[in-house]
């Protein structure tokens, strides 16, 4: 094959003759330095592969958070009205709540500050911070003082600052006219 090769003799050869010529006459060609064809017309240009993957992972992240957020309000809306008597339920409980009043806050925000802030227990108090040392200690999953309760409690919850879901409720409505929404707070509030 490489006799084959140096015996070729340098031509032209017209863009339609490298198409019928394949692969394998094509690398012939200009293993012996004759290719001197034309351009083909241009193509439009494929897209960059990184182009293509950005646009696919953006598309599947949009899918995949409108999808959760479909499966956050279903979960939030119990068939029987009944919730667990747990932090999830708290939670799910009072975000049902606070859809009825447009109060914003995403179970995950509301979970990372109550763990945070009780790690989980409705009765929590604290009794060493500034407003327990001047006799209103905070109190509840989210650490809510009485007088910000009165003031942010919301109709048809408990009336009372250690009630789970009550507590949630008055702190996401706080948390709401205070920073926008509980998912702003990344500390104590």
């Amino acid at each position: 094959m490489r006799n084959a090769l140096r015996t070729l003799k340098p031509a032209r050869i017209a863009t339609t003759g490298l198409t019928a010529l394949g692969a394998a006459g094509i690398a012939a060609t200009a293993l012996a330095g004759t290719a001197h064809a034309t351009q083909a017309p241009a193509k439009p240009a494929a897209k960059p592969a990184a182009i293509e993957s950005a646009a696919s992972t953006a598309q599947h992240v949009s899918m995949q958070a409108a999808h959760a957020k479909k499966a956050q309000k279903a979960d939030d809306q119990q068939a029987d009205g009944k919730y667990a008597d747990n932090l999830d339920g708290w939670i799910r409980e009072a975000r049902a709540i606070m859809a009825k009043h447009d109060i914003p806050g995403s179970y995950d925000g509301i979970k990372r500050n109550i763990i945070r802030e009780s790690a989980g227990d409705p009765n929590a108090i604290n009794d060493w911070d500034i407003n327990a040392k001047k006799g209103t200690p905070s109190k509840g999953l989210l650490q809510v003082i009485q007088p910000t309760f009165d003031r942010y409690h919301v109709e048809g919850t408990p009336n009372k600052l250690t009630d789970p879901v009550a507590n949630i409720v008055a702190a996401c409505n706080y948390a709401a006219d205070r920073y926008g929404t509980m998912d702003n707070v990344d500390s104590a509030y």
